[in-house]
């Protein structure tokens, strides 16, 4: 998703202020990273083909059967501030998560075994604050599709506020996720950047 800082309410908490910017913008993302709220506005529909498309590998493998869910936009609450959480575009998920909720529709980074981005047009958000934010919430796999530059990037082993791996694949090949995941999870990468190409006319 495409994020712009907005800036903060001096006279109400964070959190009160992103609810309430929600309200306002239907439809739109809000999230606190790095103690700055981020608006991303709606997707566009190569977006949201290619989360659906996303999915179906994740639901083939059997990932959203018994001990994980495969879940779009669910909360995330983040170690990086003290109102601070993130709505990844997709998450792999314990059975169990909801017994691990925080706050505001929010779950401890515990639960989550991965988390997906696919960018929009601040794709800088995806590929740099989050990565710091995901890292330090030891989110085990974080997998970015990058929509301008047509490249799968597989991030693991989370190290303080940064991946110690961070592979990045391009068109024509495959993405082996880890088996960490509780399944073997194999991406095509052309076919996912196909996807979130827009079409001319």
């Amino acid at each position: 998703m495409s994020a712009a800082a907005v800036e903060r309410s001096h006279d109400r908490p964070q959190i009160a202020e992103a609810n309430r910017i929600m309200e306002r913008l239907p439809g739109y993302r809000v999230e606190i990273i790095g103690d700055q709220i981020m608006v991303s506005p709606p997707a566009d529909g190569p977006h949201g083909v290619t989360l659906t498309d996303l999915m179906v590998p994740f639901l083939a493998a059997g990932l959203d059967d018994g001990d994980s869910n495969v879940l779009q936009g669910i909360g995330l609450w983040l170690p990086t501030g003290r109102e601070d959480y993130a709505i990844p575009d997709l998450s792999l998920v314990d059975a169990d998560f909801q017994d691990h909720h925080i706050e505001n529709n929010c779950y401890d980074p515990v639960c989550f075994r991965m988390v997906l981005e696919v960018t929009s047009s601040n794709f800088r958000t995806d590929l740099r604050t989050k990565t710091g934010a995901y890292a330090e919430a030891k989110i085990p796999v974080y997998v970015i599709v990058d929509r301008k530059h047509q490249r799968l990037h597989v991030l693991t082993e989370p190290t303080g506020s940064e991946y110690a791996s961070h592979r990045v694949h391009a068109p024509g090949e495959t993405a082996a996720l880890p088996d960490s995941l509780g399944a073997k999870v194999t991406l095509d990468v052309e076919q996912i950047i196909r996807a979130g190409q827009k079409q001319d006319g």
